[in-house]
This record gives C-alpha cells, structure tokens and sequence, in this order.
C-alpha cells in the first residue's frame, strides 16, 4: 500500500486543491481513469463551446440578408472543425499529464479507483491496476456521467450521448434529441446550424426547465421555430432497423406535484438517423464505492456534504458536479478554492452559494443567476419583477435582436434573481452577478452605475430602472 499526504479522486477542479497541498509541501496522490482534466476540458464546456462558437458564426453569416448585406456560405469542413476542436482539448489535456508526470510532489495514478476501506482507493482496471492508496486527506471529485432513462431497447441501439456528439465528425441527416436541458439545447443548435433536421422530446412542459419560467417558455418557441419540439413527452420505447433508421416512441409525460397531463397530448412517433441522450447526469458514487470509507450520499446518489464540503467520513471532503449543488465548471472551481481554505487554512468557512450563475450557449443564449420567479412563487414569498426586451434599446435595435432581461426583487429593493434571453445574456448577467457579491446586492447598485451608451447592458440598466410590479399582479410579459 503506498501513504499519502493527500489524495484526489477525478482530475478537474480538484486538482486545484491538490496543488495546494503540493505547494505546502505535501505528498499527493492524484487518481484518473481517462484524459486529465475533468469533463469540463474533455467531453463537455471547452469543447462544446468552442464548436459551439463555430455555429454562431455561420449563423451570423446566414442572417447577413438582414442587415442588407449579401453574403453567403460557399462551404463548410465539418470534419476539420470537429477534429481540430478535438486535437487542442486532447493537447491540453497531455499539457496537465506532462505536468502531473514531471512533478516530483504528485503521483499520478492511471485508472478506477474504489474505496475499500477508510480513505483507502484501490485501482480496479487501467494501467495501475492493482495499486492499492491511502491518505490522510482524501477529496472525492470524481464528477458525473451521462443519465441514461429506462427506455425500452435503449440498450439495443447505437445511441450518442454528448461524448459521442461532440466527435462527430459529419452532421446526421435527422438528430432525434432525447431531454430537454442545456445539452439537448447546445447540440441542438450546433447539428441544426449545419443542416441537421432536429427534433427534440423533452419531458417538462418547456426546455430549459431549470431556467426562469419566462425565459424558459420563450427559448421554447423560439426553438418550436427552428426544429421539432415535442415538451411534455417521455421516450417509452426505441428501435433500429437494418439500415440504421431509429424510431423514437413517446407518451404524455405526468409532470409536476399533481401529475397534470396535457389533456390534447398525442403520443409521438419519430424517426432519425441518430439519437442522442441527454437526460441529465448521474454521480459516479456508485463506481468509486464511496460507502466503503463511510462517505453518505442522497437518494440520487449525490455526496452529502455539510456547508464546509467536508463528508460524513472523517478526513473526507468532496467537491463539483458529485455534489450535485451546481453542475457547473465555475461552481466546482469556487468549491475548490472553499476546500483548499478549509483543509490547508485556519478558520473554517461555509462555501458560498449565493450568486452562481450559469449560461445556455444556444441561440437564442441564456443566462441566469438567483432565484427563479416559480420557486419564490411556490414559497408563497412576496417579490416584485421587471422585464425589458432588447430591441427596445438602440444597440438591440441595430442587432435586430430579440429577448429581454427580467430582473426579480423583493420588496426593499435586494436582487433576488436576474434572468436573461438574447445575444450575449452570458455577458450581460455578469454585472449582476458582481453587484450580488462585491456591491450592496440592490437594484442601487445597476441603477447608479453608469452605463455606455449605447451599448448592450443599457437593456440589463432599464431593467432594473424601470416599474416594478408586485408578485400576483400582470407583469407585462409579453415574449412574441
């Protein structure tokens, strides 16, 4: 058995804190099973966002007609795109490999790891299998992987799953997407900007049910538009036939606390040439054994953790998207920098979840951070809300660009929540995000800052200067 200081399992943002247990002098252990770097890097936000950025350029190109302006797309190397997208991820990830290997205060350890006993791993298959590791300090970082729903024949068939989407390297004919969350929006539009025919089956009444009520409603006319979208709808059943055709099959979903259907709600029947699955993520729990060192987890798997991310197991502490508190490379990163205070600082101090934001890079694109106006609702909280659309502005206006900024106070004024829907939302939520951390967290703070005119966070500025309407009372929303 080889001892450590300090061992990570999962090489994304825990790798933050075993570099500061390295540069305190500490013996590390770091334990990867595939490409260093964690999904984020590997199989999710690096690599879809940058083909992701490859759509939105041709999709400024095709709307240039708009604008007066003649342009069109004499080709496109799709292959080329995906490859070198993938050839830079893979060179990034070998960056961190050679770094780890070079290092003389981490060992890196190639393969599965499982608990066998408290803070023990063993190696269970990859190039150390066999090894077995203890540490004082364990930190369990392991990250997610692709939910997979009980559909009938799932298993039958030559399925993706946003691994598998992004090295494509040829659009198919007929993506059949089933989910209806940010992976299912993202691959939708990258595949359906370069002619894929989409549709998209998805459970909940609206895509993006994480999102604001409002924004999530809008995204999904805006989407009924572009493919096939059929919301409320569960997959039952999938086939393949000889020649590769996959047919989908889908009831009426009974969705929410009273199990409501739509009561005009027909089964559906799609067909495609390749399906996606992008039904959420599940823990890696399961693999790692957690159990086995006394790490407790929720009833979907998740690790509990108190507000300092320290486990139920003495020594152990956890972070990222096996928390299950936000699945978001950002958050797993400020986790990182509350572990590495808690374990190698002084005072202990609560992580801090107050402003995270998070972004759909569809289009239209999406951002969000704070409370959703249908959860303050169900809490029977008193609230007020705001809502101010683009092309009301002189920059959105020039952009011929649709959406808006809802903005969610309560009654004396603190910023409850922002939502946005529209070119740059991303960008846009960041100044809010700021004024909920760094500034008084009220609307003061957007409306006394000044803003360039006529730039585009004018429409975040009117947002928040405008007539608030109480909670219960016609906010105005008009999203056509």
């Amino acid at each position: 058995m080889e001892e450590f200081d300090f061992l990570v399992v999962g090489s994304g943002s825990g790798l933050d804190v075993a570099n500061v247990a390295a540069n305190q002098g500490q013996s590390v252990a770091v334990v990867e099973k595939g490409p260093l770097g964690g999904t984020c890097l590997n199989r999710g936000c690096i690599p879809s966002k940058q083909l992701l950025y490859h759509a939105d350029v041709m999709e400024t190109v095709e709307r240039a007609g708009e604008f007066d302006i003649d342009a069109s797309v004499d080709g496109v190397d799709f292959a080329k795109i995906v490859r070198e997208v993938n050839a830079d991820v893979a060179e990034d990830a070998d960056s961190i490999r050679r770094g780890l290997e070079s290092s003389p205060q981490h060992e890196l350890v190639r393969g599965t790891g499982r608990f066998v006993d408290d803070r023990t791993v063993e190696i269970v298959d990859g190039d150390d299998e066999g090894t077995t590791l203890r540490a004082d300090t364990v930190l369990v970082a392991a990250g997610t992987r692709p939910g997979i729903p009980d559909v009938d024949g799932i298993d039958a068939v030559d399925y993706l799953t946003s691994t598998e989407a992004l090295q494509l390297e040829t659009p198919p004919d007929h993506l059949v997407i089933v989910g209806g969350g940010y992976i299912a929006a993202e691959l939708g539009h990258f595949f359906g900007t370069f002619g894929s025919e989409v549709t998209i089956v998805g459970r909940r009444p609206n895509l993006l049910p994480e999102a604001d009520e409002a924004v999530a409603e809008a995204f999904t006319e805006r989407y009924a538009d572009r493919f096939t979208v059929h919301t409320g709808h569960a997959a039952t059943a999938v086939s393949e036939d000889d020649d590769g055709q996959l047919t989908l099959e889908a009831r009426p979903y009974e969705y929410g606390p009273d199990g409501g259907v739509d009561e005009e709600a027909e089964p559906v029947r799609v067909t495609g040439d390749e399906l996606l699955v992008a039904a959420g993520r599940v823990p890696n729990t399961d693999i790692l054994h957690v159990d086995a060192t006394g790490v407790a987890v929720d009833d979907a798997g998740f690790v509990e953790t108190d507000e300092y991310l320290r486990t139920t197991a003495e020594g152990v502490w956890a972070l990222g998207d096996i928390v299950g508190e936000y699945l978001l490379k950002h958050s797993a990163n400020h986790e990182a920098r509350t572990v590495a205070r808690n374990v190698f600082g002084g005072e202990l101090e609560p992580v801090d979840y107050t402003a995270i934001p998070f972004a759909v890079f569809a289009s239209p694109e999406v951002a969000g951070v704070g409370a959703l106006e249908q959860d303050l609702r169900a809490e029977g909280q008193e609230y007020a809300t705001n809502t101010y659309r683009y092309e009301n502005t002189a920059r959105g206006d020039a952009m011929h660009a649709e959406g808006f900024v809802k903005v969610i106070v309560d009654l004396d004024g603190e910023i409850l929540g922002c939502h946005v829907i529209g070119p740059e939302a991303a960008t846009l939520v960041q100044e809010v995000v700021v004024a909920m951390t760094a500034g008084s967290g009220t609307v003061a703070d957007i409306r006394n800052a000044v803003h360039i005119h006529p730039a585009l966070p004018e429409v975040v500025q009117r947002a928040f200067s405008g007539q608030f309407s109480q909670a219960g009372h016609d906010h105005g929303h008009d999203h056509h």
